[in-house]
């Protein structure tokens, strides 16, 4: 049997953070209350493009499998903010890397996208039809945000990370997987007036509505993210203290914490990083597991869990058995183009426009 091996990892994370203190020079909050409810202490601001983030952070992953770009058969990037509706940001990457062999295409499957992209490019794998893919998570969501809205303004952060996936006879990779949609309650996270649902012409203003029904997103994503999971652990025929490590979607610290206390899984076994990056949707677990790598977290053989819930309302979580090797092979120098503007300098156009549309 054919298995689909993690050979390679890597995060681009843009350099202009945006703290809680500067949230708070122009929206009524604090960094006691945006802390106190969701764990987030400061966000990554980007002043490129999602696929500029996804080419960073896969040059740093081919570079960890010692793999040239030219030999990839695929390339999946999970994103909700591409570059733009065609051609695919997927695209954009195979044309800055020079992966001119690979078949390339966008999942939008929110913040569960890369687990998505991870199942999917480990089943062409284990189909025979691919050898080697590239499977991406990376997203621009402060481009969407309503800078005048406190309670989706302070949640969201940009960012990308990357594995490289290969084939193999040895059991390692993706071992069991669940991935479903609470189609019902779709409207509770959504940004609505968008795509071709919006008037073209009764909007001259850029703003973009975001719905966000905090109490049932958080209620609906412990369950999700739960049964998924436990779905995952049965079918491998393991049980939560089988786990080495949780990786899972950085949503909020309390969701993560509900979900761990759940599974009885002591803090030592969860990965958070929430507080640096807020929520990076579709990036979160790629960024989660190149840092847990990066902290010594995965050690060779490791048994990881994944599981992640975004709009749609869309679920999954994987199992991941690890191999050997959690160091890269090579290292990549790869960087995004230089920014020199801080984060509020790069936000005060998106700000002034928000307050506008208000009418403020």
């Amino acid at each position: 049997m054919r298995y689909a091996n993690i050979t390679g990892w890597g995060k681009c994370l843009p350099p202009a953070a945006l703290s809680n203190d500067d949230l708070s020079t122009f929206l009524d909050t604090s960094d006691e209350w945006i802390y106190s409810r969701t764990g987030i202490r400061s966000r990554r601001i980007a002043h490129v493009d999602t696929s500029q983030l996804a080419t960073v952070a896969a040059r740093h992953a081919l570079a960890a499998a010692g793999l040239a770009a030219a030999r990839l058969d695929g390339i999946i990037l999970a994103t909700a903010s591409p570059d733009s509706l065609v051609p695919s940001a997927a695209s954009a990457v195979q044309q800055r890397l020079g992966a001119t062999g690979a078949a390339v295409f966008d999942i939008n499957a929110a913040c569960t996208g890369f687990i998505y992209g991870l199942s999917v490019g480990s089943a062409l794998i284990k189909a025979g039809s691919m050898r080697k893919v590239l499977v991406i998570g990376a997203e621009r969501l402060t481009h969407y945000l309503d800078w005048t809205q406190r309670d989706t303004a302070v949640l969201f952060g940009d960012g990308a990370g990357a594995v490289v996936l290969e084939a193999g006879d040895a059991p390692l990779g993706l071992i069991a997987d669940k991935l479903g949609c609470d189609a019902e309650a779709r409207a509770i996270l959504a940004v609505p007036d968008s795509g071709t649902a919006r008037q073209r012409f009764e909007h001259v203003d850029g703003l973009f509505e975001v719905n966000f029904e905090g109490k049932e997103i958080f209620k609906r994503a412990v369950k999700g993210m739960g049964e998924a999971a436990a779905t995952v652990l049965a079918r491998a025929g393991v049980t939560g203290q089988d786990i080495d490590l949780l990786l899972p979607h950085q949503a909020n610290v309390r969701i993560i914490e509900t979900l761990a206390r759940k599974m009885e899984l002591p803090t030592d076994k969860v990965m958070i990083n929430i507080g640096q990056y807020g929520n990076t949707s579709a990036a979160t677990v790629p960024i989660a597991l190149c840092e847990a790598l990066e902290q010594g977290r995965i050690r060779p053989g490791a048994l990881l869990l994944t599981a992640a819930f975004g709009a749609g309302l869309t679920w999954g979580a994987g199992l991941i058995r690890w191999g050997e090797r959690v160091t890269p092979l090579h290292a990549s120098d790869a960087t995004l183009p230089p920014c020199n503007q801080s984060a509020l300098e790069l936000l005060a156009p998106a700000i002034a426009g928000c307050r506008r549309a208000r009418g403020g």
